[in-house]
């Protein structure tokens, strides 16, 4: 069997949940041929559509065969196979940033959290920005800025990356990992599994190697050009920014 330089499987999944999964799989085969019975299983073609109807067993298959075609760990494969995209995932709620650098007020960003999807999450984000715990962002600060790539905030303990605290403890797990990067996606921070906090990340460009790694749990609605002009900003060794930026005020809208 012939092996494409590029090889794409388009598929709508349906899981025993009856959920249903858009997937689009790409992939440069490895050096070695792919066996046949693993392309034959995928329906693999160049352009091939193909819609499924899952079992647990055959859900697991497919994730199988993605790690094979794509080098992906079986987790892995299997939360990108399940991933929705933030354009699919339903707004909640939505919470306010007033910005401010170098002392000067920037504007407004509005962030629409998925309180369906990652709804622990979500709550701990929102209740960080009303405060209504006696602890929160509205006078934190973004610490790292780095272009085509992420700004951080919500350490406002350290005020430095290395601290910070959620509503439920100073740590709570992943929630899951159901919903994909893309650039202007609002996303945990973390060291590790399970080792979130209150410090969160705004992509300003795809970050798909993050996907199953990070918590996505909402995404820019508005101000999107005040997060750009952030990411433009001078900066210091580290990704420090070399004014301020501050969140002046934060709340739910």
């Amino acid at each position: 069997m012939a092996i494409c330089n590029q090889l794409t499987l388009k598929c709508c999944l349906i899981s025993p949940k009856r959920e249903s999964f858009a997937v689009k799989i790409s992939c440069k085969p490895r050096a070695t041929a792919l066996s046949r019975p693993n392309l034959i299983m995928c329906g693999l073609t160049k352009t091939n559509k193909v819609e499924m109807h899952t079992s647990k067993r055959q859900f697991i298959g497919l994730a199988a065969a993605a790690m094979v075609t794509t080098g992906l760990t079986p987790a892995r494969a299997a939360a990108e196979l399940a991933q929705k995209s933030a354009s699919d995932a339903e707004v909640t709620e939505k919470v306010f940033f007033d910005l401010t650098v170098g002392g000067e007020p920037l504007g407004r960003v509005v962030f629409g959290l998925f309180g369906n999807d990652v709804p622990k999450t979500a709550r701990n984000f929102s209740s960080l920005a009303t405060g209504e715990y006696g602890f929160g962002y509205k006078g934190c600060g973004f610490h790292r800025v780095i272009k085509d790539f992420v700004i951080q905030g919500g350490d406002f303990t350290a005020g430095n990356g290395t601290g910070g605290k959620s509503i439920y403890g100073r740590k709570f797990p992943d929630e899951n990992f159901s919903v994909a990067h893309a650039p202007g996606v609002l996303s945990m921070a973390n060291a590790g599994p399970d080792t979130n906090g209150s410090q969160f990340f705004v992509t300003t460009v795809n970050t798909t190697w993050l996907n199953g790694k990070h918590v996505v749990f909402g995404k820019v609605l508005e101000g999107y050009e005040f997060v750009d002009q952030v990411q433009n900003l001078p900066v210091a060794r580290g990704g420090v920014p070399l004014q301020r930026v501050m969140i002046a005020d934060s709340g739910v809208l």
